[in-house]
């Protein structure tokens, strides 16, 4: 069975099972690149708190995220975690998104992604998750978005080694897989909700989980 086939399989056993994700939970693209730098290193129940925080201050749009006060920002976020951290990487999103498309994330959309992939990794506090995660949910590009939960799901399948690479794993769905941002987007929460729900660190809920069958 190819790489290609062994995935889909993966997927529509998950899909089958759990029923399309419909992530991520935003209401327009600029509260993605918001929820992405919140939610590291979080859990999301965090993460939603300091959104509605923000949604209630009215301060869900570029620029008037960009006008909050630092401390008044912190204070909106500290239910995130790392508040003061955030703050800082949220300025230096802002600020990437304002020099480089005036905060018009369509536009920024229509632009090639590896270079857009590239600009954003350059921005302080944006690793290869946050900025993956931006392509593939605010700006609806075909880029993987890798996490722990499919680092764990496919080594403990022996798919890939334990310690591979972020761009080795993110790969090894790119590389096979038909550049469909749908189906970018629903294959990787269908893996964080395998994860979350029954792949877990510890005491792996293998016989109730949809891709239990696949294990050698």
């Amino acid at each position: 069975m190819s790489r290609r086939e062994r995935l889909m399989e993966y997927y529509r056993s998950m899909l089958g099972s759990l029923g399309h994700r419909n992530w991520w939970p935003a209401k327009t693209p600029f509260e993605v690149c918001v929820g992405a730098i919140l939610t590291q290193n979080t859990a999301w129940t965090g993460v939603e708190k300091a959104i509605a925080n923000l949604e209630g201050a009215g301060a869900l749009t570029p620029e008037t995220l960009r006008g909050l006060p630092r401390p008044e920002l912190e204070e909106l976020i500290r239910p995130a975690g790392y508040f003061r951290l955030k703050a800082e990487r949220l300025s230096g999103l802002l600020d990437y998104l304002e020099r480089s498309c005036g905060f018009d994330l369509p536009e920024l959309s229509r632009r090639d992604m590896g270079q857009v992939r590239e600009e954003l990794l350059g921005v302080r506090g944006v690793g290869p998750e946050t900025a993956d995660s931006i392509l593939c949910y605010a700006l609806g590009m075909p880029s993987f978005v890798v996490d722990a939960y499919t680092r764990r799901i496919l080594s403990r399948h022996g798919l890939v080694p334990e310690d591979a690479h972020y761009d080795e794993l993110r790969d090894y769905f790119m590389d096979v897989l038909d550049p469909d941002p749908a189906l970018f987007n629903d294959f990787h929460a269908q893996l964080v909700r395998v994860g979350n729900r029954f792949c877990k660190t510890r005491k792996p809920l293998c016989e109730e989980c949809p891709l239990g069958p696949f294990l050698s």
